[in-house]
């Protein structure tokens, strides 16, 4: 699975209670901030708070209607998170090796499993198709008190990602937002969990292969910093910069200032760099690794 020649990219912004939000735009740009060795710009400081330490148990809302195929793609590139026997190196597990190197302040590393453990079909759209920010934590609690099948309410290991069909508009989707991390409010949900959401963009932008990359540095930083205490850079806790904030745009050596790096070509062309479960293909973009200090991925050349 592939984006094609160009890389891209996440551009970074704030909204309403300091959740994360990213455009993803095929446009090169110049930030030369984001060459992949600029580790002398990098402040990022561990702020004492939990990781995702413990065997995450991963469950998806399905939000609106969405084509079975891409949903067995994208259930694939989470399978592939933990599997990395009989995969090809560079493999999606080893890319999350990188994430595992951060730590809790016990000194234990963000976990190596992350089990599908559950999904909720929301079709019939409970909360409309015109979405805001704040809408992603009612569509949870609708979706763990649903009385056909609801999803289990987990605040031990539980990880919720809710993923939006290409007909629901969210609050300044592709314009300023194809998805973002937080955790919920016990006001709203109960209790306190990490969720994340990612849009399926549609016509709007890349599609399902750029989708990937999106939930893939939305996993990685909710796992690092899933109450926004934890790893990141920054001295305002509400607009942290996060592990995969540090290497937007990069996929591959010699990545910056608008060049996605060097990555491997399939034979229609398009670019990948990482490989998962049943032969498929990823391109998914670096995140920083805390011991090497500058923006890695399994592809890397050196």
């Amino acid at each position: 699975m592939g984006e094609g020649e160009e890389g891209g990219f996440l551009i970074r912004e704030f909204g309403v209670e300091g959740e994360e939000m990213y455009t993803f735009s095929w446009s090169q740009f110049n930030q030369g901030e984001n060459y992949e060795g600029s580790s002398d710009l990098i402040n990022l400081e561990y702020h004492m708070g939990p990781v995702l330490a413990s065997a995450i148990n991963l469950y998806i809302i399905w939000y609106g209607q969405w084509n079975p195929t891409h949903q067995a793609t994208i259930r694939d590139f989470l399978d592939s998170l933990s599997s990395s026997s009989s995969v090809p190196y560079p493999s999606v597990a080893d890319w999350w090796d990188t994430v595992r190197l951060y730590t809790d302040q016990t000194g234990s590393n963000i976990t190596a499993t992350i089990s599908i453990s559950g999904e909720f079909y929301d079709s019939g759209y409970s909360h409309g198709v015109y979405l805001s920010r704040l809408s992603m934590q009612s569509i949870i609690k609708a979706a763990v008190t649903s009385h056909s099948r609801p999803l289990p309410l987990n605040p031990h290991n539980g990880l919720y990602l809710v993923l939006t069909s290409q007909d629901v508009q969210v609050e300044d989707f592709c314009r300023a937002v194809c998805g973002f991390h937080y955790f919920t409010f016990p006001i709203l949900v109960g209790v306190t969990v990490p969720y994340a959401w990612v849009g399926y963009s549609g016509t709007q932008c890349p599609g399902v292969d750029g989708m990937i990359s999106v939930i893939a540095h939305e996993l990685a930083e909710v796992s690092s910093n899933p109450l926004i205490n934890a790893w990141y850079a920054g001295e305002d806790p509400t607009a942290p910069t996060e592990i995969a904030d540090l290497c937007l745009g990069l996929y591959g050596s010699g990545g910056g200032g608008g060049y996605m790096g060097k990555v491997y070509k399939d034979a229609w062309g398009n670019g990948y760099n990482v490989h998962g479960v049943k032969g498929r293909r990823f391109l998914v973009q670096w995140v920083w690794n805390p011991v090497k200090r500058r923006c890695f991925g399994p592809n890397a050349l050196d």
